[in-house]
């Protein structure tokens, strides 16, 4: 089979949320000796901006945006151990979370797996995550790039506040922000002073790659 192929079905297989299938198709396409980042970019991320682009069409709901997202990690699992091993090198490091008060997750959650995909190291504080405790890892681990997600609009301002404990801590020119979320648009953050905004996944790669000039 065609590697062209092998990557057509492979992310045809994401966009239908074929996780086992994708699993076979990511094993056939290394014992033919496709590149790992072929496979990702040519493959699994193609089939998952597919389900982005139904979801945003109003063609997929939210558990096919699922579906899609679970698959597409099945798939970068098998990859990422060829990676490790290929010493490739790091875009940036990102830490991301969502705001305390918020527990949802799936939009971070894809747009952590597309940063992945894109070369950058990314920790993930999990949801419900207090202003302090992104202070914190912040300071610990040092990072390029913070993510900072919110979709209610009772919890947005979360994001202001840890903005502004960033340069109370003066450690807000050392660390370029991005927020998203569904009530969040650039409007707000020209507001609150973040770096970026990113309506989706596949934006938030592109302003990521801005930030570290790539």
């Amino acid at each position: 089979m065609a590697q062209e192929e092998i990557l057509r079905q492979l992310a045809e297989a994401v966009t239908e949320g074929e996780q086992e299938l994708v699993e076979v198709l990511t094993d056939k396409a290394i014992s033919e000796g496709i590149e790992p980042l072929a496979i990702i970019n040519d493959g699994l991320t193609k089939g998952i901006e597919i389900v982005g682009e139904y979801f945003s069409a109003g063609k997929y709901y939210l558990p096919d945006l699922l579906l899609g997202a679970k698959s597409m990690e099945a798939g970068i699992k098998k990859i990422e151990p060829l990676l490790a091993g290929a010493n490739r090198e790091s875009a940036g490091t990102v830490v991301m979370g969502t705001v305390q008060g918020d527990l949802h997750e799936i939009g971070k959650n894809i747009v952590i797996m597309m940063l992945k995909t894109a070369g950058f190291e990314v920790v993930d504080l999990g949801i419900d995550v207090p202003s302090q405790k992104f202070i914190d890892k912040i300071k610990e681990i040092k990072p390029q790039i913070i993510g900072i997600s919110a979709l209610l609009t009772t919890t947005v301002a979360r994001q202001k506040e840890i903005i502004e404990l960033l340069q109370e801590e003066g450690l807000r020119k050392d660390v370029k922000v991005m927020i998203g979320g569904a009530p969040i648009n650039q409007a707000w953050a020209d507001q609150i002073g973040a770096d970026g905004y990113a309506e989706d996944a596949t934006v938030a790669v592109d302003v990521a790659k801005k930030f570290i000039g790539r």
